[in-house]
């Protein structure tokens, strides 16, 4: 018997669920579909949120050929196999379609972000010339996974988590649809536990649903779910989109000077298995650019959290990281360093390698006292409160000012 994912599988977009805002009504992939002239795009998108689907879909409704590789175990060699045969096809079929009529055969490539520039630089003949037009499915963002000629190509849609109306609508299917399940008379008693770990992905609630329902129970409650899958599957991909955007969050919390948030980021970083060191290290560069001047004693306290991380690591480096992480939350915060060495670099690659005044200049030799080298330098201690009218920027750059007190 097949998974129930799969018995579960759409075949239409009216059986479809979620993503409303591309293929509900009026929207512009049903649209796009319903008109038949579809071009290659990117569906960019959390797991089991129906990438797959919606590509299987659209080759059905269109009846289109519908070629399909996985990034993981394709190449580039795979990759022209499919554009071979396209145009075999294309040959056999005596142009019933043309790569201008916008009928060519669908390649679905499935973690399109894994394939790398010179497997991906292979598809853009194929696509710039209407051979095939591409679908491609990823988790990360394209912007920094796919090369920019392609990406140029290809329009990318953004798909979200399913939120709650879409899983209790698919969990109700699943109880109504699904002859096993059916068969089996399950009981819903209570969903949180059901929804908490689905997590937004559809996959994930029909294999909970499969686990419970293969484990003998007719009953599916919160106790039932939580012992089946034992511990909370927490969602967090070290390497992936969800790595940046938690960060993200975690260093505007601190900034935005929320300890309730920022300490709430920390615990989904540290739950997701991230790597200490790393957000030990956000947090030095936290107390350097957004605390600053206004409390020196931040960048103090981040180093030695650094150190003592470095030395302990996990379980106990959660300790020092959240003190850390309150105590730069609730600092006053100052950025004028930050703004300052920025402003400074900005007119230094404008302006190029000004000359040092004369009077700045060290004078080791003498023929350089001879050429003026040092001449009229003011020793600032010589005079009252150390301190004493000068001039020290080039002349070119005199009352420029890249530092301001708050």
């Amino acid at each position: 018997m097949l998974p129930l994912a799969e018995r579960m599988r759409p075949k239409t977009l009216d059986e479809y669920i979620g993503q409303k805002h591309l293929v509900g009504e009026g929207a512009i992939l049903r649209q796009m579909i319903e008109s038949g002239n579809i071009a290659s795009f990117i569906l960019w998108g959390p797991p089991g949120v129906g990438k797959t689907t919606l590509a299987r879909i659209i080759a059905h409704q269109l009846q289109r050929p519908f070629y399909t590789l996985s990034a993981v175990t394709s190449g580039v060699k795979e990759v022209r196999d499919v554009i071979d045969k396209a145009k075999r096809n294309a040959s056999l079929n005596s142009g019933l379609f043309t790569p201008t009529d916008n009928r060519s055969p669908i390649l679905f490539i499935d973690e399109i972000h894994r394939f790398s520039k010179s497997q991906q630089d292979s598809l853009l003949g194929a696509v710039e010339e209407g051979t095939i037009t591409l679908v491609g499915a990823t988790t990360e963002n394209p912007s920094f996974e796919v090369i920019t000629p392609l990406l140029s190509r290809c329009q990318v849609y953004v798909l979200k988590s399913l939120d709650k109306d879409d899983l209790m609508e698919l969990l109700h299917r699943v109880l109504t649809k699904d002859e096993y399940i059916m068969s089996l008379n399950l009981q819903v008693k209570d969903t949180d536990a059901l929804l908490r770990y689905s997590g937004g992905d559809a996959r994930k609630l029909l294999n909970i649903i499969e686990l419970v329902s293969n484990s003998g129970s007719r009953v599916i409650d919160n106790e039932t779910v939580t012992k089946q899958l034992q511990q909370n599957p927490v969602a967090y991909d070290k390497d992936g989109e969800m790595h940046y955007d938690i960060i993200s969050a975690f260093i505007k919390s601190v900034r935005g000077s929320d300890p309730q948030a920022a300490i709430y980021w920390l615990a989904r970083m540290i739950e997701g298995g991230e790597d200490p060191k790393f957000i030990a290290r956000r947090l030095v560069i936290l107390a350097s650019e957004d605390i600053g001047l206004a409390n020196p004693n931040a960048m103090l306290l981040a180093n030695t959290c650094f150190d003592v991380v470095n030395k302990i690591g996990w379980p106990e480096g959660r300790i020092p990281l959240a003190e850390t992480t309150i105590y730069l939350a609730t600092c006053k915060k100052d950025n004028s360093a930050y703004l300052a060495i920025d402003k400074a670099l900005e007119k230094v690659r404008e302006t190029g390698n000004l000359p040092v005044p004369l009077h700045l200049r060290n004078a080791p030799t003498s023929l350089m006292q001879e050429l003026g080298y040092a001449d009229g330098y003011k020793y600032p201690h010589d005079f009252p409160g150390h301190w004493t009218e000068q001039q020290y920027l080039p002349d070119e750059l005199l009352g420029t000012i890249f530092w301001k007190k708050d």
